[in-house]
């Protein structure tokens, strides 16, 4: 798998903001459209109902040749055959991680500073999540650092980058200017009628480079 290919469309189904559609076919619309890797993010589901529908997501990912990640739980990730897990700065340090996991497995990171994306660089993350660059209404505490503050990120470090938090068919131009080799959304494209075709248009904007 080509890493910086797979970070171009990163969309995470969300429960709420993509209801009534299940995560499952929240995904699989978004792939319709071009959607490159997914992420199961839910925090209200148990452990039995994470795995299960992780289960399902993996399986759908590999068939249409897409990356898949868990959100916060590797032991998750591992057990359903994910490529790999994405880890908040709440969650296990990417060391610990790195340890546990087998090799090719992917480590994701979320950095919102420079110190942070370096930790996750110096500690053996393959690539890391970078915002939030605009304001967003999924997290309301996010911190946002802005475009400028996307590309100071980026600049700092060598690995693969996704620019994440607030990002629009409006403004996804504008953050790719930063350097970064995709972008993660999660209302912009699952909170849309057409799941398929939110996903198409900034699968275009990501792959032409153009405004």
């Amino acid at each position: 798998m080509n890493l910086r290919e797979a970070l171009k469309l990163y969309v995470i189904p969300d429960s709420r903001i993509g209801a009534p559609r299940s995560i499952e076919e929240q995904a699989e619309l978004a792939l319709d459209g071009g959607a490159t890797m997914i992420q199961l993010r839910d925090k209200k589901m148990s452990g039995r109902e994470l795995y299960e529908t992780a289960c399902r997501l993996s399986a759908l990912c590999r068939s249409r040749g897409a990356a898949f990640v868990v959100n916060d739980r590797f032991d998750i990730a591992l057990a359903a055959g994910a490529h790999g897990v994405h880890l908040g700065q709440e969650d296990l340090p990417v060391s610990v991680v790195r340890r546990i996991v087998p090799a090719g497995f992917l480590v994701g990171a979320t950095a919102h500073s420079t110190e942070e994306g370096r930790l996750a660089e110096e500690q053996g993350a393959d690539y890391v999540g970078i915002g939030a660059a605009f304001p967003t209404g999924t997290k309301t505490v996010a911190s946002v650092i802005g475009v400028g503050g996307v590309r100071a990120i980026r600049e700092a470090l060598s690995l693969p980058s996704v620019a994440i938090g607030g990002i629009s068919e409006e403004n996804a131009a504008e953050v790719l200017s930063a350097g970064v080799d995709g972008i993660a959304v999660v209302s912009s494209v699952v909170g849309r009628p057409d799941i398929a075709g939110a996903a198409r248009r900034l699968a275009e904007k990501v792959f032409s480079g153009k405004p």
